[in-house]
Formats: structure tokens, C-alpha cells, sequence
């Protein structure tokens, strides 16, 4: 049953606008000169912990609908984008706060600041969790695995650009370039590290999918071979045989990551490109 409450066509605008604004600030700030203080960079950390902060709010308030004694949630393929970057920056903010990577912390920003654009104007349609016990934790779980496959390719992306820098070729004084001068270094940290995190990751998306899907055989009567569920499955089977050949046959470097890329994207169709053909091709709603 869909849930009729009178709702706006779009959301609370103060939360998103002030994540975008904090998130602009965040990628327009110039950061540390090379060799500067830390305090230099108080303000762009500051600047995304206001607009990660709003963004969290901005997510409740769109996605968690009450009715009486009813509960519902709002989703959209906006709002899967905002969830995805609000994890993925969270997880860039825990781990590579020491490593600075200025370029990395402005692209991030600026897609957070986008998805949140896209949250508010894109909410979604409510649906109800009445007589769906499970529904709430699978609708958790798939946002979870969109995360943490979010968070797997921005590793896989300095993990590149690790390779890239201890690769590149001496300069003129016979110097590597800067943060690649140590065996095995790259962007401040082991490239191995790098690596074996992307995997981390991998396996941690893999996991929650792989949930996803069983609850979601487990409580949708009948099970409905749409366009969500074909791609969901070709996603799990693309990541499956990534993991199968990385204990296996030991892939690694290019090789992964373009599994790791086929496997995201088919899982971006799943939901989000369904859910945009939906409310912006289509202009109607489905079940999520």
C-alpha cells in the first residue's frame, strides 16, 4: 500500500541548501600550501562536517515519512545518490584525512553537493512498510552496499594513482615524484594498503548485497524479474567472479578494477537508472 499524506513536491530546503553550500565551500578552498601548518586546513574540514552533518539531516527528513501509527519512507534514485555519497565521504573523511589529496577531497565535494541537489529535487515516492517487516532493513542494506561499493572504487582510484606515481619516471634532478620516493609509498601510504582496502570494501558491498537480495526473495511475493532485479543479480554475479579470481588466480591492478567498474555501474542501473527511467523519463512511481 502506498502511503497518501499530504506531502510537499519537494522536501525541507535548509538542510540540503546548507550541505551544498558547506560542500562548495569544502572543494573551493584552497587547502595547505606544500609544506604549510595543518590549521591552514581547519576550515575545509569544518566545512564538510557541516555539510555531512546537513546532508544527514537532509536524508532523514526527505526518506523517514510518519502518518498516525504508520511509517513510511521516501526514496528515489536522488536520494540513493545522496546516501551513496554521504557514506563515501565519510569514509574518505576517516581514512584520508592525513593524506590531504586536494584533487580527490574537491570531486567528492562537488558530487556530494550535486546529490544532494538531485535529493531535493528528485525525493522519490513514499512507500509504506505496513505489513513489510523486512522491507525497512532491505532498503538499509542496499543502501549500505551502494556505499561501500562507492567507497571501493575511490580506493581503487588512489589506488591507480599510487601506481601511476611510483611508476612515473625520475624528473630532471633525478628525483621520484613527491610522495613516491620510499619503496612500496605512495600518496603517504603503502600501496599494498591501498590495495588490500579496495578489497576490504569489495568484499564488505558484497556481503550487504548478497543480503539484499535474499531479503528481498525472502518478503516480495511474487518475485518479479524487472529491469532492478535482472541488473541487481548480473551485478552480484560481476563482483562474485571478481572476488572468485582474486582468491583464485590472484587478480589484481587494471585488471580488478575493471571488474570492480562493470560490477558498479550494473548496480547503479539497478536502482538508481530504473528509478530515474521511472520519475524523470516516465514521470510516475513504482514500488521500490
Amino acid at each position: 500500500m502506498i502511503l497518501s499524506p499530504a506531502l510537499p513536491s519537494q522536501p525541507a530546503l535548509w538542510p540540503s541548501l546548507l550541505a551544498i553550500l558547506a560542500y562548495f565551500f569544502a572543494a573551493a578552498w584552497p587547502g595547505r600550501p606544500q609544506g604549510g601548518l595543518v590549521r591552514h586546513e581547519h576550515p575545509i574540514w569544518a566545512a564538510l562536517l557541516v555539510g555531512w552533518l546537513a546532508q544527514a539531516v537532509a536524508i532523514v527528513l526527505d526518506t523517514v515519512i510518519t502518518q498516525g501509527d504508520t511509517m513510511g519512507a521516501r526514496f528515489g534514485f536522488g536520494t540513493a545518490l545522496s546516501i551513496t555519497s554521504w557514506l563515501v565521504v565519510a569514509v574518505y573523511a576517516f581514512e584520508s584525512r592525513r593524506l590531504g589529496l586536494p584533487g580527490v577531497r574537491r570531486v567528492l565535494a562537488v558530487l556530494a553537493a550535486l546529490t544532494v541537489a538531485l535529493g531535493w529535487l528528485f525525493p522519490g515516492q513514499v512507500q509504506s512498510v505496513h505489513g513489510a517487516t523486512w522491507a525497512p532493513l532491505h532498503w538499509l542494506l542496499g543502501f549500505a552496499s551502494y556505499g561501500l561499493f562507492g567507497a571501493a572504487l575511490l580506493h581503487a582510484v588512489l589506488w591507480r594513482h599510487a601506481e601511476r606515481q611510483l611508476r612515473a619516471p625520475p624528473s630532471a634532478s633525478g628525483t621520484l615524484p613527491l610522495r613516491a620516493r620510499h619503496g612500496g609509498q605512495a600518496l603517504g601510504m603503502p600501496l599494498l594498503r591501498l590495495e588490500a582496502l579496495t578489497l576490504q570494501f569489495v568484499w564488505a558491498g558484497f556481503v550487504m548485497l548478497s543480503l539484499t537480495l535474499l531479503l528481498g526473495l525472502w518478503f516480495t511475493t511474487p518475485w518479479r524479474w524487472d529491469h532492478k532485479s535482472v541488473f541487481s543479480v548480473l551485478s552480484w554475479v560481476v563482483f562474485a567472479t571478481l572476488l572468485v579470481g582474486r582468491v583464485r588466480f590472484g587478480w589484481r591492478g587494471r585488471l580488478a578494477i575493471r571488474w570492480l567498474v562493470a560490477g558498479s555501474a550494473l548496480l547503479l542501473l539497478a536502482y538508481v537508472g530504473s528509478r530515474f527511467v521511472l520519475e524523470v523519463i516516465l514521470h510516475r512511481g513504482s514500488a521500490t
